[in-house]
Parts: structure tokens; C-alpha cells; sequence
């Protein structure tokens, strides 16, 4: 480095070391900087004879009173065998260039306008910045010493000397000129949203260069922009800008075109805006940006869209619902009167859809849980494709469908809020009952999982479980199950949506019909071994009396051709449970008769009821209604019954029609008797039977609401001690929800009766409190 020690001869201290004047490098240092400045090429070598220019500067001794001071203020100056860090001339000398520099530079782009002065602005920075990054390296050492310790003591105006020229750019370059560079390029960025091709390299130079000039000015030494130059000088204008272009766009746009496009454009701008940010705008301005948007693009026009989603959802356009649903979920809390609409929707076309079935729906089950289901599953795949699955829209789904399944025109006619569940119940029983109907039990798997679609709405499950209850008995009782896997996977269901509680009297009928299997195999083994068998195939259910919902028989007497098989297996069963009592239920047992009186020989399956009626014919061909009821021991109205339907299926014959049989009449056993089928099944419920059963659940279904709720209310006492009316109801009605929605008069009622029985007690002095007595 030969230039090095030419340019280090001075006199000498004491101590041997240098002293350099700031005059004796100066100008071969400035001619160097001047060469980077005009971008021509250096070699390696010259850029380290400038390095060391200053290096030797930086490390020179000085004995003028003003490198004492500076000298003398820390210890840590000390350092090169006592050489006193010096850079303060240096430094200013530096700062002059580069002013000059700027202002020159300055002058050439105060005329220019639009493009030109961004070519210009954009150009010269570049090349300004590169210059500046190899200036920094050159005074490298400057930096590292006298520049740190400068700013460590806290004084101000001192930058490292990239920053510095960052700053000096600022004062005499972007100041003077950045009205017109900022304003050349919002008018680009316009130019550009209205369709144009522009150079957006020149946007992005000018962002670029108005982000690296954000300096912390309180701490110079700082690495990294703190954006506040970008955000005053550019970003609050070109947000400004934003708004006012489409405020202006927006409104011409609506006004000459229909909702459904207006949002396609949107969509596009929103998608344009970010893609701006990503191209050429600092990546800071994207949120703001988008915010702008949304609340001139959408917010802004949310009512016109309010009024849209309705005709939308009145016309299935899912595609348009679905980006209508994209846009305002941008906006905050944008979505409520969306999910209301949806809601009150979907209520409406539930309700349209039962009301068109019409009476029909009241007494054909899957009718109405199909009408539900379609109105269900129409929606269901909207919120879910459209609206995303948005739990605010699935919540609506959830209330319309809640709303209409429990009051609608099919309640209203049966007067009955309970009519749902039990229609349900009835459409499960034809799903899950022998049938020449029946479906593939994956299909039927997958129809009982739309079963249990409706009954999460069903506010009454209870009643549903009453209703499930009667028809699984009736099903297990007369064998009549399509599918015992079906039964259990049902079971399986309700267990899983309500709890053990709920179907623990389901499963408890599974199991006594498996016990009886057994029972009855060992019956058969017991009249093997004792060598008598019975003349009759003799088959019994034994039930346990808490799980199944049959009433007990009627008065009857056996025919004497079952009377045995019945005494053999009351007997065998008391000599296998001892204390245990069997109550025959023979209004749901039956049989078959063989017939030997007709032409043909038949098979009749019969009620056990219509075999005691029949088997009365082995003695006599006619008989007065009074004397067989005095056989029988029927009930007058049941009898009748019985033998209207014997009637009617051409196997006895009255002279009055049979809708006006009487006790007085006579019935004779019809012996032209025909039939197609030899195996012919008479065994039909009886009207009165049906009828009888509905009053009777319901009636079951009011008393165990009662003790239900009376239970929930010495629960909720026992764990309270003390509480206030309001506040019970409120427990009340929080505890039993999820089987049923009690009424507030009955849980008065349910209370007094728990006052009476002294479970409870009115608080002396306090209105409305009750306590619990242990």
C-alpha cells in the first residue's frame, strides 16, 4: 500500500507515533469518493488505499485543542498505544461532499414530472445507494471507532456513514422532490386499477428507497427501517387515494349493475389490492390496505347485500351465496343479519314444505320425516358449502330446524307439540318391522342416521322414547323384527345422544327376549324327560314387569285346549323361581288355528282372543254374543271388536252388518268360507286398541314427566339448601332440557306437591324462597 505511507509523513510525537493532517489526505480520499460516486470501476487495491486514508487519519495523534476535548471525554478513546480516536473533521468533510453532491443532483429532476421524474428519482437512488454502501466500507474504521463512541455518549447528529448519507438524501433530495415522486406514483398505481400496463420496477425502486430511509433517529445505530418516512410521505396518501377511487367506482358500479356482479368485482379488487402489496408496496401496508377495502367495498353496501341474500337464497344461487358469505365474513360482526335471514329462511320453507303434505302427514309417518329431511338436507349442504360450515350458520340451521319440526301445521292439527316425536317413532317402527319393504341393511343403517338428524331437534324425547319404547315391545314380542342388528345399532344411537338412562329399559327388552330362548329350551328339555309331552307347539315370553310398557290383561278365560300347556309352564317356572309371580298378558299373545270345517284346510294366525272366540265353534255352528261372552269372559266392547274383524274377514257371518253387531246378536261360523292363501292372517289391532294405546301413552308420559321433575327439584335443593323461586324454575328448566321442555305451571305444581310432602319449605319473612328440609 505505497499510497499509505506517502500520505502518512508528518512530524513526530514523543511516544513515535503519526500525526496526520486531515489536509494531507483529503485530497486524494475526495477524488477516490468522487470516482464511486460516478460508478466507475475500482480496483481492490484503490479501495484499500482509501480504507487506509482513513484509518491512518482515524489513528493519528492531534494536538489541537479540539482532539483534546473530544479526546478526553472517555477512557474508552484510549486504545493504539495511546493514539486518541479523531474523526470529527473527517466526518464534516464527508457530510459536505455528500450535501454537495445531492444538491447538484437535485437540480436535474425539479422540472420533471410523472414517469420521467420516477426514471429519474429511481435511477439515481440505486445508484446513490450502492455508491453509499462502498463509502460505508472505505470508512469502515471511522465507523467502528469514532462513530460508536460518538452515539454511545449520546451525542446527536452523529450516523454511521451509510445512514448518514441516508440522511443526507433525505434532507436535499427526497424533501425537495418527494411531492412529485409520490404523486407520479399514486397517479401510476391509478392508471394501473384502471386497466393500464405500467412499469411497476419503478414503483417499487421508489417504495424501496422511501422505506430504507426510515432511520431510528434514536438510535443511529440501529439496524433496520422504522417505516415512519413510508407511512407519512406515501402510505396515508395512497390509502386516502384507495378509498376515494372506489367510493367512486363502488357506487357507479352498483348503480348500473345487478348485486351478484357488483360482488364478482369486488372479489377481483380485493384480490388485485393484494397482489399490489405483494408486487411492489411494503408488506406492512397490507392489512390497512385490505381494511380500507372492505369498508368502502362491503361494509358500505352491507344493507343493498341484506336485501340480495334474501332473493339468493329464494332462487338457490349457492355459488353467489358463497361469495357473499366470503365478503362479509371480512367484516367484523358482518355476518349476524346473514345468519338471521338464513335462520327465519329456513323456518319458513320448513313449515311451507309440512304444510303442503297436508292432513296426510298426520298419519303417514315417512312422509313427514322425509319432508323434514329434505328441507334438512338441502340446507345442511348449503351452510356447509356455501357458508363454509360457519358455526354462526350452522347454529341457525340448528334453531330453524328446532323451530318447525316442533311447531308446525301438523302439531297445530293434532293440538299437540308431541306429535313429532311420536311420528318419528312410528316411522322407525316401518323402517325397523318385517316388511316386504325392508331395505339393505346398509341402507337402512344409513336411513336410521337421518333419524337421528331429526331427533336432535325433537324437543319432546321423552315422548319419542315412550312412543320407541310400546312399538320395540310389540316388535320383540311378536318377532317382528327386520333386523336384530338394526335394533341394537338404533339402541346404540339414542344411547349415544341422550345417555345409558335413556335406553336402559330398551336393552333390558333385548335381554329378556334372549332369556327366554333359553327358558323356553329348557322347558322343552323338561317335558322330554318327564314323558308327557304337550299335544300343542306351546312357545312363552316371560318379561320383566319394570321394562316393558304392556298394561295387565283384561278379565278372560282360557279355551280348555291351551289350559294345559298353560298350567304345565306355570308350574315348571315356579318350581325354577321360587317368590317370583307370572301375570299372563293374553291380549298380546296369539297362536294358530287348523281349520277342518271349510273346503280347503287353512292355517289361521290369530290373537289369542279371536282363538278363544273360534274354538267355540268346535261345539256349535251359532252362537248368541252373550253366551260367548259368558265362555270368554271378555269385556262386552272388546268381544265385539273381536268379532267384527272375524266378521269381516269372512269367517263368521251375522244378519246385522258388522258395524252394528250387538250383544243380542246371533254370529254363525260361515262354512262357504274361501281364501287364496292357506296360511291367512286375522290377527289386525283392533281400533279401540290403538286408540286406547295413544291416550294411554300420553297419559304415562304427563305422570313420569311429573316425578322427573319433581326429582330434578329435590336434586337441585339437596345441592342449593336455599334458593329463590325464579332461580329453581331456572335450574329446572336447565336440568330437563335435554329430554324434555317442562311447563312452568307443572313445575309449580310439582313444588306444592313436594311442600306437601315435606320435602320442602317456605322461607318465614322471605318472599319467594324455598329451603331444603333433610
Amino acid at each position: 500500500m505505497s499510497r499509505s505511507s506517502g500520505s502518512g509523513r508528518g512530524g513526530q510525537n514523543p511516544h513515535g507515533l503519526k500525526q496526520i493532517g486531515l489536509d494531507q489526505i483529503w485530497d486524494d480520499l475526495k477524488s477516490g469518493i468522487q470516482h464511486v460516486y460516478t460508478r466507475q470501476s475500482m480496483a481492490k487495491s484503490r479501495f484499500m488505499e482509501l480504507y487506509t486514508h482513513v484509518y491512518n487519519y482515524c489513528t493519528s495523534v492531534h494536538q489541537s485543542q479540539q482532539a483534546r476535548s473530544s479526546s478526553a471525554k472517555s477512557k474508552k478513546g484510549q486504545n493504539m498505544g495511546g493514539a486518541q480516536f479523531v474523526g470529527l473533521e473527517l466526518y464534516k468533510r464527508l457530510r459536505d461532499f455528500l450535501k454537495n453532491y445531492l444538491v447538484n443532483l437535485q437540480k436535474d429532476g425539479t422540472e420533471l414530472m410523472d414517469e420521467s421524474v420516477l426514471t429519474f428519482y429511481t435511477k439515481q437512488w440505486e445508484d446513490y445507494q450502492f455508491s453509499s454502501k462502498v463509502l460505508n466500507g472505505v470508512c469502515a474504521y471511522l465507523n467502528r471507532h469514532w462513530v460508536r463512541r460518538e452515539c454511545d455518549e449520546g451525542r446527536k447528529g452523529i450516523y454511521e456513514i451509510y445512514s448518514l448519507a441516508l440522511v443526507t438524501w433525505r434532507e436535499n433530495l427526497f424533501k425537495p422532490l418527494n411531492k412529485q415522486v409520490t404523486g407520479a406514483v399514486l397517479k401510476l398505481i391509478e392508471r394501473e386499477r384502471n386497466g393500464e400496463t405500467i412499469n411497476t420496477r419503478l414503483i417499487r425502486g421508489v417504495i424501496d428507497c422511501y422505506v430504507e430511509l426510515g432511520l431510528n433517529e434514536d438510535d443511529p445505530t440501529s439496524k433496520g427501517p422504522t417505516l415512519n418516512v413510508y407511512k407519512e410521505s406515501f402510505e396515508s396518501q395512497f390509502l386516502s387515494d384507495t378509498e376515494r377511487f372506489y367510493t367512486s367506482e363502488s357506487t357507479e358500479f352498483l348503480r348500473q349493475n345487478p348485486v351478484t356482479e357488483y360482488m364478482k368485482k369486488a372479489e377481483c379488487r380485493l384480490m388485485e389490492e393484494q397482489r399490489r402489496v405483494q408486487v411492489y408496496l411494503h408488506e406492512s401496508t397490507q392489512d390497512e390496505l385490505a381494511r380500507t377495502c372492505e369498508r368502502v367495498l362491503i361494509e358500505k353496501h352491507l344493507e343493498i347485500f341484506h336485501a340480495e341474500f334474501q332473493n339468493l337464497l329464494d332462487d338457490d344461487k349457492n355459488q353467489d351465496l358463497a361469495r357473499m358469505y366470503n365478503l362479509v365474513s371480512r367484516i367484523q360482526d358482518g355476518l349476524g343479519e346473514l345468519k338471521n335471514l338464513l335462520e327465519s329462511h329456513i323456518t319458513n320453507q320448513g313449515l311451507t314444505a309440512i304444510e303442503k303434505c297436508g292432513e296426510s302427514a298426520l298419519n303417514d309417518p315417512k312422509l313427514y320425516v322425509q319432508t323434514i329431511l329434505d328441507v334438512h338436507r338441502k340446507y345442511n349442504a348449503l351452510v356447509l358449502t356455501s357458508f363454509n360450515n360457519d358455526a354462526g350458520f350452522v347454529a341457525a340451521l340448528d334453531k330453524a330446524c328446532g323451530k318447525f319440526i316442533n311447531n308446525n301445521s301438523v302439531t297445530r292439527s293434532a293440538n299437540s307439540s308431541s306429535k313429532s316425536p311420536e311420528l318419528l317413532a312410528r316411522y322407525c317402527d316401518s323402517l325397523l318391522k318385517k316388511s316386504s319393504k325392508n331395505p339393505e341393511e346398509a341402507e337402512l343403517e344409513d336411513t336410521l342416521n337421518q333419524v337421528m338428524v331429526v331427533f336432535k331437534y325433537i324437543e319432546d324425547k321423552d315422548v319419542f322414547q315412550k312412543f320407541y319404547a310400546k312399538m320395540l315391545a310389540k316388535r320383540l314380542v311378536q318377532h317382528n323384527s327386520a333386523s336384530d342388528d338394526a335394533e341394537a345399532s338404533m339402541i346404540s344411537k339414542l344411547k349415544q345422544a341422550c345417555g345409558f338412562e335413556y335406553t336402559s329399559k330398551l336393552q333390558r327388552m333385548f335381554q329378556d327376549i334372549g332369556v327366554s330362548k333359553d327358558l323356553n329350551e329348557q322347558f322343552k328339555g323338561h317335558l322330554k324327560n318327564s314323558n308327557e309331552p304337550l299335544d300343542i307347539d306351546f312357545t312363552i315370553q316371560v318379561l320383566s314387569s319394570g321394562s316393558w310398557p304392556f298394561q295387565q290383561s283384561c278379565t278372560f278365560v282360557l279355551p280348555s285346549e291351551l289350559e294345559r300347556s298353560f298350567q304345565r309352564f306355570t308350574t315348571f317356572y315356579a318350581s325354577q323361581h321360587s317368590g317370583r309371580k307370572l301375570m299372563w298378558l293374553f291380549q298380546m299373545s296369539k297362536g294358530e288355528l287348523v281349520t277342518n270345517c271349510f273346503k280347503n284346510r287353512y292355517t289361521l294366525q290369530a290373537s289369542t282372543f279371536q282363538m278363544a272366540v273360534l274354538l267355540q265353534y268346535n261345539t256349535a255352528d251359532s252362537y248368541p254374543i252373550q253366551q260367548l261372552h259368558e265362555h270368554t269372559q271378555l269385556k262386552m266392547d272388546i268381544l265385539l271388536q273381536v268379532i267384527q274383524i272375524l266378521v269381516k274377514s269372512k269367517l263368521l257371518e251375522c244378519e246385522e252388518d258388522e258395524e252394528s253387531i250387538s250383544a243380542s246378536s246371533v254370529v254363525k261360523l260361515f262354512l262357504g268360507y274361501k281364501n287364496k292363501k292357506l296360511r291367512v292372517n286375522i290377527n289386525v289391532p283392533m281400533k279401540t286398541e290403538q286408540k286406547q294405546e295413544q291416550e294411554t301413552t300420553h297419559k304415562h308420559i304427563e305422570e313420569d314427566r311429573k316425578l322427573l321433575i319433581q326429582a330434578a327439584i329435590v336434586r337441585i335443593m339437596k345441592m342449593r339448601k336455599m334458593l329463590k323461586h325464579q332461580q329453581l324454575l331456572s335450574e329446572v328448566l336447565t336440568q330437563l332440557s335435554s329430554r324434555f321442555k317442562p311447563r312452568v305451571p307443572v313445575i309449580k305444581k310439582c313444588i306444592d306437591i313436594l311442600i306437601e310432602k315435606e320435602y320442602l319449605e317456605r322461607v318465614d319473612g322471605e318472599k319467594d324462597t324455598y329451603s331444603y328440609l333433610a
